[in-house]
């Protein structure tokens, strides 16, 4: 199925600061995977207990989408991890939705302004070990790899990635997901996302969107 800087100034202490800090924004601007009535979908076929998954953009407004999402989801790890976000995800039995995502979507990256999951979430250009705060949570997600070769299997092609990983609050471990990994590509935005569980298994979402950077 096809379907889920700025900060950079122009003087040295801005960039030190970045270095330190982690890097906040993301500028650019917003290309077309960002306006209303693109959409977003998956795997066909059933992926660790999550099916039917489909999403669109809602509203785009002061460069930032809102994305309404629905997904079938009968694994009960996943289930108590989405619970942990009622402000997010309304779960109704095995049917979750939600109207609350919003990101923004540019040239440079992705950075996500929904409350609970805040700040960015790739900057394409980045380096390997560079961090982006959540926040003021006290987490970082990080950049833990950076593809130069085409490597990466996508749709019918291969593709080049960089990939992010978000450890998961303490508080929220006890779901049985331990991190997120966000795996992107400057053409495609967000292609995958890598949900590890705490028995060390890991599960891949790819993402599908009918536009393009």
């Amino acid at each position: 199925m096809k379907t889920f800087p700025f900060i950079f100034s122009l003087i040295p202490f801005i960039l030190f600061s970045c270095k330190k800090d982690g890097i906040k924004d993301i500028s650019g601007n917003v290309t077309a995977m960002g306006q209303v009535g693109v959409t977003v979908s998956s795997s066909q076929q059933p992926i660790q207990g999550v099916s039917n998954f489909n999403a669109s953009v809602v509203a785009l407004q002061d460069g930032v989408s809102t994305y309404a999402a629905s997904a079938t989801v009968s694994n009960n790890l996943l289930l108590n991890f989405l619970s942990n976000y009622p402000d997010v995800f309304t779960i109704n039995g095995n049917i979750v939705t939600t109207n609350s995502i919003r990101l923004k979507q540019t040239s440079e990256g992705v950075k996500c302004e929904t409350p609970a999951f805040p700040g960015v979430v790739v900057k394409y250009s980045s380096k390997v070990g560079d961090k982006y705060p959540v926040g003021n949570t006290g987490i970082n997600r990080q950049v833990v790899s950076k593809s130069t070769e085409d490597d990466y299997p996508y749709g019918f092609m291969l593709i080049k990635t960089i990939q992010v990983e978000q450890p998961i609050p303490a508080a929220h471990k006890l779901s049985g997901v331990t991190k997120l990994v966000y795996v992107a590509n400057h053409r495609f935005g967000i292609v995958a996302v890598d949900v590890y569980f705490d028995d060390g298994s890991k599960v891949t979402f790819p993402l599908y969107w009918s536009a393009e950077n």
